[in-house]
């Protein structure tokens, strides 16, 4: 994966536009109709939710927020203050994949 938890993304379509935030989760679904990757970003595409309540699992009723899940495809990496893509290259010395920026070669 290009994009990881912990990364620092700046969301580049959608309603939430130029905003950046940190990758909480990244959701990868191996099998099913619906196979593009999804990431949620903190603050970011935060929708409301009416929740009703639940005495079983001491869950509270009424309208809560939210992160929604948005296409990785909608999200760059951030590296310093620009954004990059990110690439993969083998380390020569270990000989494991290692991330890459594009503009600027360093290891991420």
């Amino acid at each position: 994966m290009k994009i990881k938890k912990g990364d620092k993304v700046k969301v580049m379509r959608g309603k939430d536009a130029g905003k950046t935030g940190e990758v909480i989760k990244v959701i990868n679904p191996k099998v099913g109709i619906n196979k593009s990757v999804k990431v949620v970003v903190k603050d970011v595409n935060i929708v409301k939710k009416n929740q009703k309540p639940n005495p079983t699992f001491n869950i509270p009723g009424g309208i809560i927020e939210f992160e929604k899940p948005i296409d990785v495809s909608n999200v760059m990496l951030v590296e310093g203050s620009k954004v990059t893509r990110a690439g993969l290259q083998i380390d020569e010395k270990t000989g494991k994949k290692v991330r890459i920026s594009k503009k600027s070669g360093k290891e991420i």
